[in-house]
Formats: structure tokens, sequence, C-alpha cells
């Protein structure tokens, strides 16, 4: 357990990593937006390809991002029973749900993204806007994308089993969204 352990943290180490591009890609679609605007509305001046590369910033933030949500256990729940529950139980539902809904669901979107993006790659699929920008660099992080939150899914599982087992000592705290 102490070498899965091991491995669990360097996923987490890993998916933190890209979590800080996804932050900075914030910052960074923010300068081009208002950048854009700026350019259109003061100088009359437009480009698809920054139009796009707002879109392709957006999709590699949400991508990126997606795994570290899961990490830090702020992802969207469908919150019947879960809060009631007490932790143990709550932990149970995190282990099950990962290994037959997370785990699953991720190979499936990462099995059927993958051609996506490779015949984007192989056609030097472009955008059919004037200006537009080649596709794959944006397809690409749809496989990527899901396979980083399977590794996490994988991380999470295999802490909550030790937490389970009294070997590791976690927060797993969630807020309920206030309604």
């Amino acid at each position: 357990m102490k070498n899965l352990l091991a491995l669990a943290h360097g996923i987490d180490h890993f998916n933190e990593r890209f979590a800080r591009i996804a932050n900075w890609l914030v910052l960074l679609a923010c300068l081009v937006s208002a950048g854009n605007a700026f350019a259109r509305y003061g100088f009359n001046l437009s480009s698809n390809a920054w139009l796009e590369i707002q879109w392709y910033m957006f999709a590699y933030i949400v991508m990126l991002g997606a795994a570290h949500t899961l990490r830090k256990n702020e992802h969207v729940r469908v919150d019947i029973l879960y809060s009631s529950l007490s932790t143990r139980a709550q932990v149970w539902i995190d282990v099950l749900g990962g290994i037959f809904f997370l785990l699953p669901a991720m190979c499936v979107l990462i099995w059927t993204s993958w051609p996506f993006f490779v015949e984007a790659w192989r056609i030097g699929e472009t955008s059919q806007s004037a200006g537009g920008l080649l596709r794959w660099p944006v397809k690409i992080v749809l496989p990527l994308g899901f396979f980083m939150v399977m590794l996490q899914g994988l991380s999470e599982i295999t802490k909550r089993v030790a937490y389970l087992r009294g070997l590791y000592n976690m927060d797993i705290h969630y807020d309920r969204p206030l309604q």
C-alpha cells in the first residue's frame, strides 16, 4: 500500500502542475479577450484566430483543471443523501463510484476522443473560418484531460482505500452547496 500511496502522490503532483498551467491560462485568456475587444472596437481590427485561441484556452482550462478539481474534492455531486452519511460511508461511496462509474466513463471517453484527435492531426484539419487555426491542438486536450482525470481517480481511490484501512489520514471535507 505504501508504494500505491507514493504513486498516488506522484499523480497528485503531476496534475497539480497542469492545474498551474490552467490557472495561468485563465489570466492569458482574459488578456487575449481584452486585447481582442480593444483591437476590434478601438481600431476596427478583427481576427478569427484570436477568437479561436480564446476557445482553445478555455478548453485547456477546463480539461487541465478537471483532475485538480477532483483532487480537491470540489467536483459537482448530486447530493441527495451523501452529506447526511458518516464519513466512512461517504468514503465507501467515493471508492465504489470511482471504480464503477468514474474509471469506466474515463476509459470510454479516452477511447472515443482519441480517434477524433488522430483524424484531425492526420488530415491537418483547420477551422473553416478565415484565418482559423489548426484543430488538432485543441482536440488533443480531450483524451489528455480524460486521461488525467482517470489517473486522479485512481489516486483518489487509492487514498480512500488506505484511509478505510487506517493507513492514511486525509481531509474528506465536502461543502454542500447552498440552496
